[in-house]
C-alpha cells in the first residue's frame, strides 16, 4: 500500500508528462473499442438489412446476384417472374404474407420499385423494425409515391410535389415518363437500408407509366375490386417477391418446390443466410479495421515505454535519495512497475468513458447515414479481454523502465554522485 500511495503521489508530481501519457492510451482504448463495436454492429446490421423475410424469389441466377439486385438495388436481373407463377406460389399452404416488387425504373439516379400495400405491413429491417413515416401516408391512388428519407433530403422534395419517372436504372435513364407524374403522399423514417435511397409505387403504376395500366386499372373498378387490388392491376411479370410463412418447415419445403418449379426457372433464397456469404466476402475490410485499431495500441503502448524512459534519466537523483533513505532496489522496481500499471488502467478507465461518449453522441448519425445501429450496451467478454490485453501489455512495458531503475539504483547507491 505503501509503494501505491508513492507511485501515487509520484505521479501527481510528473502529471504534465502523465497526462499525455494517459491520454494516448485513452485515445488508442476508445478508438479500439469503437473499431470493435463498430465493427460487429455493423456485421449485425448488414445481416439485418432485411429482416423477418424467409425467402427471397426471383428469376433463375445466382444468389448474391438476387439479393444485390432486390435488397441492395446493385445491378438487375434480365428476367423476371411472371405473375401467374408469383400468385400459385403465394397461395401454397403455410405462406404467411408476400410482397411483389418490380424495379427497372429510376428518378435522378434513385431506384423506383413497384409494390403493394404488403410492404409498408410486412417489410421489416434491423431487429424485425417495421418501416414508419416521418410524414404523410402509404400511396392509395395509382399517381401517388412514397419516398424515402434519403431522396426527401437529398432532393429537397415534400409532401405534395410532382415527380417524373424514367425508365431505366441509375442516372442514365432512356426514357422521362412525364405523361403520368408522380404526387409525393409519404417520407419514410430513415432506416439506414436501401430503403431510404427509393421512390415507392403502387404496382399498377409501374404498368401504367410503360403503356398498359389505364385498361387494367378501370376493368379493376368496373369489378368493385377493394381499391388495394386497383393499385396492383394485371402486371405480365415482376422482378421478384419476398415472402413470410408460418413455419421454418414451410420456408425448407416451399424453398425447394420453388427451385425445382416447371413451369419457369426460379430461384429462392433465403436472405440471413446469403447475407452471412455477402459478409464473408467482404471480411478483408474487417481484417483491416482490426490491424489499423492494434497498430494504434502498440503505437501508444510505445509512447509510454518512451515517456517513462526518457523521465527515467530525470529521475535518477530521485531514486538514489530514495535508496538513501533504505528503499531497496526491488521496492524502487516495483515502484516503477506500479507506476505503469496506474497509468495503463487510467488510461483504459478514460479510454472506455471517452468510448461510450462517442458512442452515445455518433449512434443516431451511423443509423441514418451508414445503416449501423449501433447497441450502446455494457462490454462485451471480447471488449473486457483487449482491455485486458492492454494492461497487461502497459504492464510488461512498465518492467522495461522498471528493470533500469533496478539497477540505475544498485549502482547509484554503490558511487554516490555529488
Amino acid at each position: 500500500m505503501i509503494l501505491f500511495k508513492l507511485a501515487y503521489k509520484s505521479l501527481l508530481n510528473r502529471r504534465a508528462s502523465v497526462l499525455l501519457t494517459l491520454l494516448t492510451i485513452a485515445i488508442s482504448v476508445m478508438l479500439l473499442l469503437s473499431i470493435e463495436r463498430v465493427r460487429v454492429d455493423a456485421k449485425s446490421s448488414f445481416s439485418n438489412t432485411i429482416s423477418g423475410t424467409d425467402l427471397i424469389v426471383g428469376a433463375r441466377t445466382g444468389d448474391i446476384q438476387l439479393l444485390l439486385s432486390s435488397v441492395f438495388r446493385i445491378g438487375h436481373t434480365n428476367n423476371g417472374v411472371s405473375w401467374q407463377s408469383y400468385q400459385y406460389i403465394t397461395k401454397q399452404r403455410g405462406v404467411k404474407w408476400s410482397i411483389p416488387i418490380s424495379l427497372g425504373d429510376s428518378h435522378k439516379g434513385q431506384a423506383v420499385l413497384g409494390t403493394t400495400l404488403d410492404y409498408f405491413k410486412h417489410y421489416r429491417f434491423a431487429k424485425k423494425q417495421p418501416l414508419a413515416f416521418t410524414q404523410g401516408q402509404a400511396f392509395s391512388s395509382i399517381n401517388e409515391v412514397v419516398i424515402g428519407s434519403e431522396v426527401a433530403s437529398k432532393l429537397a422534395y415534400k409532401i405534395g410535389d410532382e415527380i417524373v419517372i424514367s425508365h431505366g436504372m441509375g442516372n442514365t435513364s432512356f426514357h422521362h415518363h412525364d405523361d403520368n407524374p408522380f404526387k409525393v403522399v409519404g417520407i419514410l423514417k430513415p432506416t439506414g437500408t436501401p430503403v431510404d435511397k427509393t421512390l415507392h409505387v403502387p404496382l399498377a403504376a409501374i404498368e401504367m407509366i410503360h403503356g398498359g395500366g389505364h385498361d387494367d386499372h378501370d376493368d379493376h373498378d368496373d369489378h368493385h375490386d377493394h381499391s388495394s387490388h386497383a393499385l396492383v392491376g394485371h402486371p405480365k411479370q415482376i422482378t421478384a417477391f419476398l415472402m413470410g410463412f408460418d413455419s421454418p418447415l414451410y420456408t425448407l419445403q416451399i424453398r425447394r418446390n420453388i427451385n425445382q418449379f416447371k413451369p419457369e426457372p426460379l430461384l429462392a433464397i433465403m436472405p440471413t443466410v446469403t447475407l452471412k456469404e455477402l459478409w464473408e466476402m467482404l471480411a478483408i475490410i474487417e481484417k483491416i479495421l482490426l490491424l489499423f485499431s492494434f497498430v494504434v495500441v502498440i503505437i501508444s503502448l510505445l509512447g509510454m515505454l518512451t515517456t517513462l524512459l526518457a523521465n527515467l534519466n530525470q529521475r535518477r537523483r530521485e531514486l538514489a535519495i530514495l535508496r538513501s533513505v533504505g528503499a531497496r532496489p526491488w521496492q524502487l522496481f516495483s515502484l516503477i512497475s506500479i507506476e505503469s500499471l496506474l497509468t495503463t488502467f487510467l488510461g483504459c478507465l478514460v479510454g472506455c468513458t471517452l468510448f461510450y461518449a462517442l458512442m452515445g453522441t455518433t449512434a443516431g448519425y451511423l443509423q441514418s447515414q451508414a445503416g449501423v445501429s449501433i447497441n450502446i450496451s455494457m462490454l462485451s467478454d471480447y471488449e473486457l479481454t483487449l482491455i485486458g490485453v492492454i494492461m497487461a501489455a502497459g504492464f510488461i512495458i512498465g518492467l522495461i523502465p522498471a528493470t533500469r531503475a533496478y539497477f540505475y539504483s544498485l549502482s547509484d547507491g554503490m558511487s554516490i554522485k555529488i
